[in-house]
Formats: structure tokens, C-alpha cells, sequence
């Protein structure tokens, strides 16, 4: 089933849509989506991110691993490397520093209707984009390699079954969470 829906390029895109708006209809009924959530999320005053990207972490880790478990579906971690990885957190922390979104809560505030998120986000995404889009060939024989470690994964790094690293993680998020929630964060 899952086969015959990846085949078609109509079906993927219309899957990409139907749940980017499920995702930004839930980023936006967790709270995620306000500036003023984002700031206090800044400047650790506000838990509220932290509270909804834990819930997701765990709700799709626990998913995607019963999936696997079930044989429904396939992973396919993509490589990576500090070349790459490095740049792109400085530049993304850059980015939501400065304008207050992240690329996917700026989406849910554009949805909204929120200004600052369509011409300051929006405008900075394809600004971003063009400009990493052209400097690309340069950046992957330069910069992007360096230090590739490949397609690896806490599971292959620990030499053990998914199931041993999702269980304990997800527990010691749902812990966290519960802490958050007591000390009134």
C-alpha cells in the first residue's frame, strides 16, 4: 500500500500537503506559532517549544519505530557531516534569532496571517534558498564534507536495536516534561 502511494509523484506531493497542514494546525493549537511564545522560548521564560517538540519527538519516535517493528516501513537515514551540520545551525539559530521563527512556525504564523512571518520569513527563505542554492557547488567541494560520518544513527552508533534507544529516550522526555510541568515552566 505504502509502495503503491510513494510511486506517485501526485500522491507524494498531496501527502506533503495534507500534513504540512495538520502540522501547522497543531504547531498553531500548541502555541508554537505566537512571537511571544518564540522570544520566551529565547530567552527561557517560556517552556512551551520545548514542551511541544518533546510531545512530537516522542509521539514520532514511538510511530515510526511500532511501524518499522510491523515491517510498514523502511528507514532511510540520509549522510551527514560536521561540514554541513555546523553551518547549518548557526545559520538557522541566526535566522530565528533575528526574525523570531523557526522555518516551520514561521509557516504557521503566515497561515495565521501574521506580517512579520510572511515578509521577514518568506523573504528570507527564498533569499536563504537562492543564495545557498547558487553557492552549492563551491560549499559540497569545500565545506560540506568535511567530517562526514555517513548515514549513521544512535542505533548503529550504540550497536543495538532501535527499540533499546527509542524506549529509554522517549521515558527520559515524558520525565522531563513532567518536571517542566511541576516547576511551573
Amino acid at each position: 500500500m505504502f509502495d503503491e502511494l510513494r510511486e506517485s509523484r501526485v500522491n507524494r506531493l498531496g501527502m506533503g500537503l495534507v500534513f504540512g497542514i495538520i502540522f501547522g494546525f497543531l504547531l498553531q493549537k500548541g502555541g508554537v506559532t505566537d512571537y511571544d511564545v518564540l522570544l520566551g522560548q529565547l530567552l527561557l521564560t517560556d517552556f512551551t517549544v520545548v514542551k511541544v517538540m518533546a510531545a512530537a519527538v516522542i509521539t514520532g519516535m514511538a510511530g515510526i519505530e511500532i511501524l518499522r517493528s510491523a515491517g510498514l516501513v523502511t528507514l532511510h537515514p540520509k549522510t551527514g557531516s560536521f561540514g554541513s551540520t555546523i553551518p547549518g545551525g548557526l545559520i538557522f539559530g541566526v535566522g530565528f534569532a533575528l526574525l523570531g521563527y523557526c522555518p516551520g512556525t514561521m509557516a504557521g504564523a503566515v497561515g495565521e496571517g501574521r506580517l512579520d512571518a510572511l515578509l521577514g520569513g518568506v523573504t528570507g527563505v527564498l533569499i536563504g534558498s537562492w543564495l545557498y542554492a547558487v553557492s552549492y557547488p563551491a560549499l559540497e567541494r569545500s565545506v560540506l564534507q568535511k567530517g562526514d560520518f555517513g548515514e549513521l544513527t544512535f542505533p548503529a552508533l550504540f550497536r543495538t536495536k532501535p527499540r533499546t534507544i527509542v524506549v529509554p529516550v522517549a521515558v527520559g522526555l515524558i520525565v522531563a516534561l513532567a518536571l517542566l510541568e511541576r516547576g511551573g515552566m
